[in-house]
């Protein structure tokens, strides 16, 4: 009997991609647009294996640090947007940036993610604004030398050459999609080409980059692989995307929820044409209900580690598992095991930084 030709179709993108040949813009297509469950497997089947190939079993966990939920931006998706006044907002001191970032490095994360939305306290004064937390980060790598992300929105470049001298490693400010319409909707009243900039710029100087991308703002195939194509210019070195969950109170908020198996499709096919990338499964979106999944579409690191009682926020949906505790490592343990994976060690994460240097 001959084969379906949308079957033999799947089995020689997948085996291109198998071979790690570049896949074309119409194969990428073919695979953002596939829904059946028995294809959709076949997908996740290869994005595992070439994760395999590249990590093995491992996988590495990532401490997060939302240390100030204070901004001066607009944007239509977030629950911190500056107008919104439905929600107590916070800044955290820098003995209390430390003393979290201590007991993350304590519970064997790999990195510590240190995340802000603009906080116009640091952004306004553009001497010394920013003087502090620079302090507190080179105390953070003196004390550890844990690697570092900052995550910190569209810095001065005069404060980015201070962030490198004091030991961050990566740099992290996701353009969530790069339909530059759909972009000036999203991110309103900020300039696309000064975000894109700043990480090239930041590249220049030995940053790793991180990119992401928001799904089910209005993103359409294309727009995806347009972004596939714009994270390999940009050279990113993880690339992530977590799906828009409608926030109280923004522009947004009446947004449909996007389909669960859109997320994982994503992330399948950003392993199959970036299989020796970091891609993270956020516990931002389902907490650790879906982070089995997102393991099993091909991600290979857990973000978004939260300490219970640190009075600490997640980005989209702010509280969810933080106080119950399921945002340690000793939750997600179990679910590693379950997808046949394991926490990698820190000397495995730190030999994969400096070879992507």
């Amino acid at each position: 009997m001959a084969m379906n030709p949308a079957t033999a179709k799947l089995d020689g993108i997948l085996e291109k991609a198998n071979q790690e040949i570049l896949l074309g813009r119409e194969e990428l297509l073919f695979l953002l647009g596939l829904s059946e469950e028995e294809e959709l497997s076949k997908v996740f089947e290869t994005a595992r294996l070439l994760r395999t190939r590249y990590f093995l079993d491992r996988v590495f966990i990532y401490g997060f640090v939302y240390f100030s939920t204070y901004c001066r931006n607009e944007c239509a998706f977030c629950l911190y947007r500056k107008s919104n006044r439905s929600l107590v907002r916070y800044r955290k001191t820098d003995l209390e940036i430390m003393e979290t970032a201590l007991s993350l490095v304590e519970s064997g994360v790999h990195l510590l993610d240190l995340t802000m939305g603009e906080d116009p306290f640091y952004f306004d004064d553009r001497e010394s604004g920013f003087e502090h937390l620079i302090r507190t980060v080179e105390l953070i790598k003196k004390s550890t030398d844990i690697p570092i992300m900052i995550s910190a929105g569209v810095v001065p470049e005069v404060i980015l050459k201070e962030f490198k001298a004091s030991g961050v490693n990566w740099y992290a400010t996701y353009q969530e999609t790069h339909n530059q319409d759909l972009y000036r909707k999203l991110r309103l009243g900020q300039s696309y080409a000064e975000r894109m900039d700043r990480k090239k710029l930041a590249r220049t100087m030995g940053f790793l980059i991180e990119e992401g991308l928001l799904t089910g703002v209005g993103d359409t195939d294309e727009d995806l692989v347009d972004s596939l194509e714009a994270m390999r210019e940009l050279g990113a070195d993880q690339l992530r995307v977590m799906s828009f969950v409608p926030q109280k109170d923004t522009p947004m908020q009446n947004y449909p929820i996007v389909p669960h198996l859109r997320e994982l499709l994503i992330i399948a096919v950003m392993r199959l044409v970036f299989p020796d990338r970091l891609i993270p499964a956020s516990l931002d979106v389902d907490g650790l209900n879906g982070l089995a999944d997102r393991l099993n579409a091909g991600a290979n690191v857990v973000t978004s580690i939260i300490p219970p009682q640190s009075g600490l926020a997640g980005v989209s949906n702010h509280s969810l598992d933080i106080e119950a505790g399921n945002r340690t490592i000793s939750k997600i343990i179990p679910v590693l095991k379950e997808c046949g994976l394991v926490p990698a060690s820190r000397e495995e994460y730190a030999q994969w930084i400096l070879k992507r240097r």
